[in-house]
């Protein structure tokens, strides 16, 4: 009984499993064979193939690598595809019934194959490499013009100077037909009627002329010949969503649509060379025969695939935010969205949180035995706790037990709180705007700061700051009248009273900290900030105001004056102490001294002319990141940016003494002060230092961790918080007419088929697209490790139609590597070879060229007028120094250009970008070289 039992489960175990690989979804890049009875697809990040009347799919590739894009040649013999084996998407090439993958292109920039010429010798490819030397367009990294590769391995040619996605070759091999791009935006916008909406163009190759084909205002995609050379199939949205639309090269005016699906998009369209199209749509393939109907496509896969159900990853680093313990031997941080807590000395790590939600906002109590944070559970933020169960354990660090309690759970949303520091309550955020406290023994809420005070762009941006009695909170809020132009208020924690505008400048007034026991706070102010061209502020200073009297002449004492008051106060002490001691002789007994840090005071505020008492701190105006005072008020610390990043400085607040305190060269930066004054926490790209802040000794914070990534669940949990996040944050209201709620539907039933971020991000950004807001998508941009390829450039333009050993120059890019030897190294010079190795034509000329930058080259150049061979030494430069060399060229070039045909009369500015340093250039420009 017991071995039937056993084997009724393995049955139910095979067929559920069998089951589960049926009907497949998010099958993508599906692509017809010319005969019409085989189609590829990219599935999981490998590419399959399946009899086009359905049936089992079998993979052709299986690598960690992602692969997609497939294209198959006109005879039906072999298969190009994309793949980031080495870190980028580069084109492959294989036999169609599966084998061995040869690498077509070697630059460090994606390349997609589209197409093979006619004659199957060449395989076409989209990709931003180098431009021709004559070609006077933007050189631009999001324009991918049309190249072509070799089949068999070799120099890479271009095609068109255009850009061109999505070509197509005619069966004569006579025409490419495209679809153009004529600026950025999402791949997977949809609805959108503006000049970016991309329209298909054929190009004649025996003439060389461009014809424009569609013209509607909308997105119209993926063109491909009929059989017959003069007919083409493409997709368009004129009916509001894009669908299988006929038409000619005869009368391009005129379409028609062969496909009404509604609310979803049609993609990736093929045809066979009977006309039998082929397309995915709403995560599956179909197919669809002339005259015909939409034949959906069955297909299982019976393969285990490559889903890894969890993986362990090391916590050493990545820390995106962190609280330190009141003891100051512990730190409480978030990586990737979890809690850990490790030691300040040694290095101990836990995890303390194990969820594949968020957990966010983690601050200590009082005791330090329990952690208080905010958790995205159950599609909505609530606050939790969790504590150590066991009193023998003194550290969360080293803990065995711990319980989590609920502390706020409402149908509301509540996040970034806080304890206050007495530990009976919590300070929290509701739906993000309205500050509330909740009395932790009452179990009641009440509301500090109404919703009308703050805007919320992005979770987290609030700001506020419990008082050390309690009784009070700093808050960064907005006037009804400029709400996002935050201001500094003090308001009381009972909820009795409004807010009290403490700073009432009308500039940017952010991050208020108390200092000196709550005798005064420290905030940051752009008032006296450098401003941009354009008039924003790029820096600002720290400044102090004093809500007691006796605090703001005090700090105001110079460095001899404070030294001789702090004197007479010792010997004040002094002789207290010793009539104390007197009294305890007297009495006979010995009276326990009560620690005056043991003892908060309640703030005492003096209102009169309170705004008055302020003071700027800082020495000058800096872009700086984050704050704090020492624990006696003397020094100011602060991290700022003058370099290459942001280090910590400090001030010397009596003598104005300023000076680099600890090296850092970060991006971003936080930090702490320990409760004793004695150490500043910094926390710098995900790593966690420890610095003294009396000497600035700096020492890293040992982090040595790990966790058990569940990434089906974690995606599942990203997707609920993306859907939940532009339902909450949208614009308006009713999503501009979109059901929302049914595109949740939609799309979440593909995360059972999705094993990579590749696919994630572009089914998310499928989703968003359906808003048709512009800028808006979800990007995941590879995980290129140490090892990549890396493409070098010599800083010059190559003569693409040369043909020979070597590589001809048509140019040297002034001031790039070769422009010292612009005399003799000039255009028609050929490159022979590089470190010794002959470039020929057998293969991509930028394989040569991999991770070379600021490495010694050798080149061996010869120079057919002269006969004259020779060799050079330089250090290639990288891809991003190429382009502004280019950039630099093509806005000189068009100086020239504009300043000749306007006999010059016309000045030329090109306005790069909008931001600080392109108004200051156009500044420049229009009021200096254009003028007089």
């Amino acid at each position: 009984m017991k071995k039937l039992f056993i084997a009724t489960i393995l049955v139910f175990i095979l067929v559920s499993v069998a089951r589960a690989q049926d009907h497949p979804l998010w099958m993508r890049y599906s692509a017809i064979s010319p005969d019409g009875q085989t189609i590829l697809f990219s599935y999981k990040g490998d590419i399959y193939s399946v009899p086009a009347k359905g049936g089992v799919a079998v993979p052709l590739t299986i690598s960690e690598a992602y692969e997609y894009q497939p294209v198959w040649s006109h005879d039906g013999r072999w298969i190009a595809f994309a793949s980031d084996r080495y870190g980028n998407f580069d084109v492959f090439i294989m036999p169609a019934t599966g084998g061995e993958a040869r690498r077509l292109t070697y630059f460090s920039g994606d390349e997609v194959p589209s197409s093979f010429t006619a004659d199957d010798k060449q395989v076409l490819f989209s990709a931003h490499r180098q431009d021709l030397v004559t070609d006077g367009q933007f050189p631009s990294g999001v324009m991918p013009e049309l190249y072509e590769a070799p089949v068999g391995g070799g120099r890479i040619g271009q095609v068109l100077p255009v850009p061109a996605l999505e070509a197509t070759v005619s069966g004569a091999g006579d025409k490419i037909i495209y679809v153009d791009q004529k600026g950025y935006e999402s791949d997977w916008r949809k609805h959108h009627t503006s000049s970016i909406a991309r329209d298909i163009w054929v190009y004649d190759l025996p003439t060389g002329k461009y014809r424009q084909l569609t013209t509607f205002k909308g997105e119209d995609r993926n063109p491909v010949f009929s059989g017959n050379g003069q007919d083409y199939y493409y997709l368009s949205e004129q009916d509001g969503t894009l669908n299988v639309y006929h038409s000619s090269l005869a009368q391009p005016d005129q379409s028609a649509a062969l496909t009404h699906f509604s609310r979803n998009p049609v993609r990736f369209l093929t045809v066979a060379k009977d006309n039998t199209l082929c397309y995915g749509y709403d995560g599956e393939i179909y197919t669809q025969k002339t005259g015909g109907s939409p034949q959906k496509v069955d297909i299982r896969i019976a393969e285990d695939g490559r889903s890894i159900l969890e993986k362990i990853l090391p916590v050493n680093g990545g820390v995106t935010e962190m609280r330190l313990s009141p003891n100051g031997k512990e730190i409480a941080f978030v990586f990737r969205g979890e809690i850990f807590v490790t030691s300040v000395e040694g290095g101990i790590t836990k995890r303390i949180t194990n969820t594949p939600w968020q957990e966010r906002s983690v601050s200590f109590s009082p005791d330090g035995r329990t952690l208080l944070y905010a958790a995205e559970r159950d599609s909505n933020w609530n606050i939790y706790t969790m504590s150590i169960a066991r009193k023998e354990e003194p550290y969360f660090y080293a803990s065995t037990v711990l319980k989590e309690e609920t502390v706020i759970a409402t149908p509301a949303e509540e996040f970034q709180p806080e304890y206050s520091p007495d530990g009976k309550e919590v300070a929290y955020l509701e739906d993000r705007t309205t500050l509330k406290v909740f009395n932790l023994a009452g179990k009641t809420s009440r509301t500090i700061l109404p919703a009308d005070k703050n805007y919320s762009y992005s979770d987290g941006d609030q700001y506020y700051q419990w008082s050390p009695d309690s009784k009070w909170l700093l808050v960064q809020f907005g006037p009804p009248e400029r709400v996002e132009t935050p201001e500094v208020g003090l308001v009381a924690a009972d909820g009795k009273s409004p807010v009290v505008n403490l700073t009432l400048s009308g500039y940017d007034d952010v991050m208020p900290k108390w200092g000196m026991d709550g005798k005064m706070m420290i905030w940051g102010s752009d008032r006296e900030g450098s401003r941009q061209q354009a008039g924003y502020a790029i820096t600002d200073d720290v400044y102090a105001m004093f809500f007691s009297k006796d605090a703001f002449d005090r700090f105001r004492l110079s460095k001899e004056d404070f030294a001789l008051l702090k004197e007479v106060e010792a010997k004040k002490e002094e002789d207290k102490k010793d009539e104390g001691d007197k009294d305890k002789k007297k009495a006979g007994k010995d009276t326990a001294k009560t620690k005056k840090d043991s003892v908060v005071k309640d703030i005492k505020i003096d209102w009169d002319n309170l705004t008055d008492r302020k003071l700027r701190l800082t020495t000058h105006t800096s872009d700086a990141a984050d704050w704090l005072l020492s624990k006696d008020g003397e020094k100011l610390y602060y991290l700022s940016r003058f370099e290459k990043g942001y280090d910590l400085w400090v001030t010397e607040l009596r003598t104005k003494d300023t000076k680099l305190f600890a090296k850092l060269g970060a991006r971003y930066a936080g930090m702490e002060l320990s409760k004793d004054g004695k150490f500043i926490f910094v926390l710098a790209e995900g790593k966690i230092t420890k610095i003294d802040a009396e000497s600035g000794k700096a020492d890293p914070v040992g982090i040595n961790g790990e966790m058990a990534l569940k990434d089906a669940e974690e995606k599942a949990y990203i997707f609920d918080h993306a859907w939940r996040q532009i339902k909450e944050k949208f614009i308006v209201k009713n999503m501009y007419g979109v059901d929302w709620d049914y595109y949740y539907t939609v799309y979440k039933k593909f995360l059972p088929y999705i094993n990579n971020d590749y696919d994630f991000a572009e089914m998310l950004s499928e989703m968003l697209g359906e808003l048709n807001v512009s800028h808006t998508g979800c990007y995941y941009f590879g995980n290129a490790g140490a090892g990549s390829d890396r493409t070098a450039s010599l800083g010059i333009y190559f003569d693409y139609g040369y043909r020979g050993p070597g590589l001809k120059i048509a140019e040297v890019i002034e001031g790039g590597p070769l422009d010292k030897y612009s005399e003799k190294i000039h255009p028609g010079v050929i490159l022979e070879k590089i470190d010794g190795e002959a470039i020929t034509d057998t293969v991509d000329q930028y394989k040569y060229l991999n991770r070379k930058a600021g490495k010694l080259a050798l080149l061996s150049l010869y120079d057919p007028t002269t006969g004259v061979r020779w060799e050079e030494t330089t250090k290639p430069i990288g891809l991003e120094a190429e382009n502004e060399l280019q950039y630099k060229r093509w806005v000189n070039l068009r100086r020239k250009e504009t300043d000749s045909l306007s006999g010059g009369r016309i000045g030329y500015i090109h306005v790069r970008a909008m931001d600080d340093e392109s108004m200051r250039t156009v500044f420049e420009e229009a009021l200096g070289r254009d003028i007089g």
